[in-house]
């Protein structure tokens, strides 16, 4: 636990200092965009939140270097190896010219070092005749590079809103510390812990006020932790399914997954040109009606704000039962199934206007 304290308070004070701060350092980190398709703040907002997370994971780990050396390496290593990941996303925050191209491809050169120099690889995903294929160095060379590229993309897709993106990381981690307990392993285990207060030391600042932001740097860190640790979980303990982690992140593997879909497919249009129709938009614009019309601040943070409770939800759906499952396939295929058939129904209900009445926020309710 002093793990995870130490990188609360650590996250906590660096993000309290940018927040503070912000005015010497606004030009550079300040997202100022208003305007944008996928924007939904009302005043300019720093957007290098990932730094406190990152300062915050790394002083827990070298705090616990004395007493756990091999644990504490492990996890710096594996830092050590995310730093494309981050870097590119936080140039990104800094710079606002380095293409999502250009960080997926630093985030798989991140994935690309945790595999030689850590050997952190997918081997199995319990389909036999796949999981022969995976005995072949070059074929589990590709499929984890894409694996973990695609799922730090898939985080900072999710990043929409106050708190969305950070409390759906934080449960997805509370879950792999509890799986990690569960077969005795110290590095998951640890890094999980500390990854739980680096970004709960982020999100007290970003939910609900949304003084700060996680930005592409945090979102693509996180993502890359989060894939890289369930696979460290799965190919090391045989006991655990390689279907955990597909359920655990479901949330955000079958939002990208249905948005590519959507666009290619039913708008005709390139899946990488954002649009306005993810889930967590409709859900902001067609379920939060109260605030209509209303274009003031408080009452549009209110409204941002307010959106996140319900992706959180939405997550659970998937996270519980992953958890409670972490060892039966079947189980966990199962509810796979269950998840995306809740999210299509959500989704398709909310398009049409047809959502259930509970789940809308109307005038007068507050």
């Amino acid at each position: 636990m002093l793990s995870f304290a130490l990188g609360f308070l650590v996250s906590l004070l660096i993000t309290l200092l940018i927040v503070r701060y912000a005015h010497l350092h606004e030009k550079l980190s300040t997202d100022t965009d208003l305007a944008g398709v996928q924007k939904f703040h009302v005043r300019p907002v720093p957007r290098i939140g990932g730094t406190g997370i990152l300062l915050g994971l790394i002083a827990a780990a070298v705090q616990l270097h004395r007493a756990y050396p091999a644990v504490s390496g492990g996890i710096l290593g594996l830092v050590a190896c995310g730093m494309p990941a981050f870097g590119s996303g936080l140039v990104e925050d800094l710079t606002k010219r380095v293409s999502p191209l250009v960080r997926l491809v630093c985030t798989m050169v991140a994935a690309a070092l945790a595999f030689f120099l850590l050997d952190i690889a997918v081997t199995r995903i319990s389909v036999p005749p796949l999981d022969f294929l995976l005995s072949y160095a070059v074929v589990s060379f590709a499929v984890t590079v894409l694996a973990v590229a695609a799922l730090a993309n898939a985080i900072n897709i999710i990043d929409g809103f106050n708190g969305l993106a950070s409390m759906v990381a934080f449960m997805m981690f509370a879950s792999l510390a509890y799986v990690a307990f569960q077969v005795h392993d110290p590095i998951v285990l640890s890094a999980s812990f500390m990854m739980m207060g680096a970004v709960l030391g982020f999100f007290i600042w970003n939910f609900p006020a949304g003084l700060i932001f996680l930005g592409d740097g945090g979102a693509y860190f996180i993502g890359f932790m989060l894939a890289e640790l369930s696979i460290m979980l799965v190919m090391r303990n045989r006991d655990v399914s390689a279907w955990y982690p597909v359920l655990l992140f479901m949330y955000p593997i079958f939002e990208t997954c249905f948005s590519i879909y959507r666009k290619k497919f039913i708008r005709g249009m390139s899946p990488g040109i954002p649009d306005g129709v993810h889930l967590h938009m409709l859900v902001y614009k067609r379920l939060m009606r109260w605030v209509v019309g209303t274009r003031t601040a408080r009452e549009l943070t209110r409204r941002n704000s307010l959106t996140s409770p319900y992706l959180w939800l939405l997550c659970l759906i998937a996270v519980v039962p992953a958890t409670l499952f972490w060892r039966h396939t079947l189980h966990l295929f199962c509810f796979v199934v269950v998840f995306a058939a809740t999210y299509v129904w959500l989704y398709v209900s909310i398009v049409r206007f047809k959502s259930p009445r509970w789940m809308v926020v109307r005038k007068g309710k507050r």
